[in-house]
């Protein structure tokens, strides 16, 4: 068998190697055209990293209502360019601005 060709679907191979399937292209997938300029998804999340505040964060920044406004609206864009549910995080956001929402205080503080 060393040497000898066999026909497999039509296509001569030498013996030995191996079978593969074959495959058809795949069609193309057409999605909708994105309504956000070229970019939009990484530079939301670029703002909402920026404005993001950790734990460390929190305690300096606890007063600015603001700055945890910023943070919320940034990421509400993140939500809005990957066709999620921006909602509740601006609902969260007006509240700050509007002084319905306050730091409720740290446990391990005793507030």
């Amino acid at each position: 068998m060393g040497g000898t060709r066999t026909l497999l679907h039509g296509v001569r191979m030498a013996a030995g190697h191996a079978v593969r399937p074959v495959t058809s292209p795949a069609p193309p997938i057409r999605s909708r055209p994105s309504p956000w300029p070229e970019g939009s998804q990484g530079a939301t999340e670029a703002l909402a990293r920026l404005l993001s505040i950790d734990e460390r964060q929190w305690h300096a920044l606890k007063g600015q209502p603001r700055r945890r406004a910023a943070e919320l609206l940034a990421a509400a864009l993140v939500q809005l360019v990957n066709d999620g549910d921006a909602t509740p995080m601006v609902e969260q956001a007006l509240g700050w601005l509007q002084g319905e929402l306050r730091d409720p205080g740290c446990p391990q503080h005793g507030r």
